[in-house]
This record gives C-alpha cells, sequence and structure tokens, in this order.
C-alpha cells in the first residue's frame, strides 16, 4: 500500500472522530482570540493522539503548538478555529434561519479547516510510528484569522522559525491547489475625542467627534482616487458617539482596513490616511489617537510545493458526493444571486452542476486569495508553505455567508475537510521522504527573500486582543 494510501486509511477510520470535533467547534462558533473552548477540543484531542501540546504559544491565550517526533525535517501543519459575528445559522437548512440572532457563525468554514489540519498531523504521526519515521510533526493552533492576524502575531514571536515547510488548506467550492497572491493589509482604530454639548441650546461650545469621523471618510473618499488599483480601503464606523442627536457627540471612532499588494505600499496609504485623520481632527477642533489594531503580510507561493501537493491531490482524487448532498446543494444555490455565481461560470467543466468533482489543474496563476488576505501569508515569508483548497460548499458559494455556515456542519463539508486532511498528510510525507524536493523548496524562498527579506509589519508592542 502506498504512503498516500495508507494516510487516507487511517483518516477514515478516525473519520467519526474529527467530524465530531469539526462539529464541536461549529457549535462553539468563537470569534477571534476567544476561541477557548474550540482551542482547549482541539488541544485535547490531540493529547489523546500523543502529541505533546504547549498552550497559550507566543503569548496568546488560545494559540497552540502540538508537537510529536524528533529532529528533521519539522513540517508546521496550520489550523485555524474562529468564527464571524452576525452569523448565526442552522445547519443543512437553505434558508436564512438563525440559531441566535446576531449570533456568531462559522461563515469561511474555520471549523473545517481547522479539524481537517489535525486529521493531517494526527495521520501523518501514526504513519511515522508505523514506519519508524525521523523528523517532527507539528500542529499549530492559529487563532484570529478573521481580523486578527493570529499566525502575524506568532510569527513575530519565532514559532515558525525552526520550522521546515508548511501546508495548509481552505474550504472552498473548488478543488485545487492555492498559489501564492494575496494583499498584505493594516487595521487601524482612529478615535477622536471632542466635546460634548447642548446641540440647541449651546452648540457652538461643543466640538463633534462624529464629524471628524465623517471627515475623515470623505477625506479616504477623495485618496482613493489617487492610489494603486489594486489597493483597497475599507472602513467600519465602531462608535458613533450614541444615539441622542440633541448631545454634541464628544468621542466617536472609525476602524479601518487598508490592504495592497505589498507592506510596503500598505504603509504608504496608512500614513496618508493618517493624515487625513489628522486633518480631520484640525478642521472639527478634536484630538484622534490612533491605535493599531493587526496587520498581516502579502502571500509567497511555493512552486515547488504546490507542485507536489498537486501531484498528492490527483493521486487522491476528489472528494465524491451522495444524491442527497446534491440536493442540499441545489438548494443553497437557489438563494444566491447570478453575481455570486458569475465567477464559476468561466471554469470549464461546472456548468449545471452542484458541487465541484473535479480537480483544476494546476497553474502558478490560477486559484488565489486575488484582493483578500490572510495571514499565512506570514508564514510564507519564513518557511515555504503550500495550501490546497478542497469542495465543501455548493458551487458559488460566498464567504462569510449564512449560505457557508449552513453547509459547514453538514456532510458536504465533512467529506471536504477529510479529503483536505488527506492530500496535506500525503504532501508532508512526500517532502519529508525527499530531501533534494525540500532544498528546492527552501531555495524557492530564499531567491525571494533575497532582494525583500522578511519584517513583521505589526509592532512590537501591538498585542493581539478581541473583537472591540
Amino acid at each position: 500500500m502506498r504512503g498516500n494510501e495508507r494516510l487516507a486509511e487511517i483518516i477514515e477510520k478516525k473519520r467519526d472522530f474529527f467530524i465530531q470535533i469539526s462539529d464541536k467547534i461549529w457549535e462553539f462558533a468563537e470569534t477571534r482570540f476567544e476561541e477557548r473552548q474550540s482551542a482547549e477540543l482541539l488541544c485535547q484531542a490531540l493529547e489523546k493522539g500523543g502529541f505533546t501540546v504547549e498552550r497559550g504559544a507566543a503569548g496568546i491565550e488560545t494559540a497552540f503548538i502540538g508537537s510529536f517526533g524528533r529532529g528533521k525535517p519539522v513540517v508546521a501543519i496550520l489550523g485555524e478555529f474562529d468564527a464571524l459575528s452576525g452569523l448565526s445559522q442552522n445547519r443543512g437548512v437553505a434558508s436564512h434561519d438563525p440559531i441566535q440572532e446576531g449570533g456568531n457563525g462559522h461563515g469561511c468554514g474555520h471549523n473545517l479547516l481547522g479539524t481537517g489540519s489535525l486529521a493531517a498531523a494526527v495521520s501523518l504521526k501514526q504513519y511515522m510510528e508505523e514506519n519508524q519515521l525521523p523528523g517532527t510533526v507539528r500542529y499549530y493552533g492559529c487563532p484570529g484569522e478573521e481580523g486578527g492576524s493570529g499566525k502575524t502575531f506568532m510569527a513575530r514571536e519565532g514559532v515558525f522559525d525552526d520550522a521546515d515547510f508548511a501546508l495548509c488548506w481552505h474550504p472552498a467550492p473548488l478543488n485545487g491547489i492555492m498559489p501564492g497572491q494575496s494583499l498584505a493589509n493594516y487595521q487601524v482604530y482612529y478615535k477622536f475625542k471632542g466635546r460634548s454639548s447642548h446641540a440647541a441650546a449651546s452648540p457652538h461650545l461643543g466640538r463633534s467627534a462624529l464629524d471628524a469621523v465623517e471627515l475623515m471618510n470623505v477625506g479616504v473618499n477623495y485618496l482613493r482616487e489617487h492610489i494603486i488599483q489594486e489597493a483597497r480601503i475599507h472602513y467600519a464606523i465602531t462608535n458613533t458617539g450614541g444615539t441622542s442627536p440633541n448631545v454634541v457627540q464628544s468621542q466617536a471612532e472609525v476602524l479601518y482596513l487598508i490592504r495592497a499588494p505589498k507592506t510596503p505600499q500598505v504603509e504608504e496609504i496608512y500614513q496618508r490616511v493618517c493624515n487625513i485623520a489628522r486633518g480631520a481632527a484640525l478642521m472639527t477642533g478634536t484630538e484622534v489617537e490612533i491605535v493599531f489594531d493587526k496587520a498581516c503580510s502579502n502571500l509567497i507561493g511555493n512552486s515547488v510545493l504546490e507542485e507536489a501537493m498537486h501531484k498528492q491531490f490527483s493521486e487522491l482524487g476528489v472528494p465524491v458526493f451522495d444524491e442527497a448532498e446534491k440536493e442540499l446543494a441545489k438548494a443553497i444555490r437557489t438563494t444566491l444571486t447570478e453575481e455570486d455565481t458569475k465567477m464559476f461560470k468561466r471554469i470549464k467543466g461546472l456548468d449545471n452542476k452542484e458541487l465541484a468533482d473535479f480537480l483544476l489543474p494546476y497553474t502558478k496563476t490560477g486559484l488565489s486569495f486575488g484582493t483578500g488576505s490572510t495571514d499565512v501569508g506570514d508564514v510564507s515569508w519564513i518557511v515555504p508553505t503550500a495550501q490546497c483548497v478542497t469542495a465543501c460548499m455548493a458551487i458559488g458559494t460566498p464567504f462569510h455567508t449564512w449560505q457557508l455556515v449552513a453547509q459547514g456542519g453538514t456532510s458536504i463539508g465533512h467529506k471536504g475537510m477529510l479529503h483536505a486532511g488527506k492530500v496535506m498528510a500525503a504532501t508532508a510525507l512526500e517532502v519529508m521522504q525527499n530531501p533534494e524536493l525540500l532544498e528546492a523548496a527552501k531555495a524557492e524562498l530564499n531567491r525571494h527573500l533575497e532582494d525583500e527579506p522578511y519584517v513583521c509589519p505589526i509592532p512590537a508592542d501591538v498585542k493581539p486582543s478581541a473583537i472591540k
């Protein structure tokens, strides 16, 4: 029996165990840096599987590292498990049906992501024991990917420095390899302070922090014409200063997310946004406090590892779905707009299908995060990194939606999750047993770093925090 077949067999024998973990994390639905139950569940699963677990890795309460083996090579298998706010939804239901109005939900499938990575680590550990193989397998429990950049904080503390390569995956409507392309970003709070006053009797005595927020947003809207086309600037007003219009608002704040292809480009735009905030404060007679929240780097692809992963994916095939699963996917697709499904119509072979049933060809410019961001990017600057995606949802399902939450707790998501575990474990085994392959992957990364060494984009004094 080939190594990838044995790894797949190990995962299949433990499938119920992994599904139970995924479903519990789906139920916990904990947001960034508050994933206490989810993290502890994964830690206990690792300990039960014979891993040594370090809790509180990098000084982050919900970060952890599970290790097995000794010596080189060291493979880092990355797991995420955070949910999103406001996306509560019952599983397996093709209509918006929140479990709790305004509650959290796994709208990016991280309950699947973290558990699929666990399956890869556990199966690889068992195979290494059976065959007395040298090396170390590590499961990195990485909290706060959604708006928290947990891996970037972990990278800043050096927890990936002695790894040799890293593997990850993400739930998707497709099966394929994800070449490196994503945007770097900064997330920053702008907190304005003014002076309250009676809005009718003495408005001249007030200094409106809300006016400052609005003027800042107007200024940034004008800035958008004068930055590179690939950049993105988003904002959310997180404090409007109250609900009484007859009071001049003395406090207000806005949270900005600034993206660009590379960190220096983000930094340049960030400085211009800061100047606009200072100008808004000057115009309104208020003060502004600039609070850096988090950041992440752009992703560096590694074609050596990606090709190795595609090879294993090709040999293992793709998830196979039954008629009941196709019917649920069909029902989900009736809730999507034409715009949701438009981009998938360009992919040959997806016409009139509810669920993807083939592996996309590997190309260095194929699947990517495009205009999105991921803190896997920071890991990719430190060690060669590869990622795959597996079909866990109906074709066209947008991320960060109730539709994804509904599917993430069903057998559709479970099948994609388990298959991702098989692909990652098989890829790790091939690289660990092929020193030339690993050296080629490292050489590819080093060529990139010659001209542009890694610098963590999060300042040393910034600490990870939960949603404010």
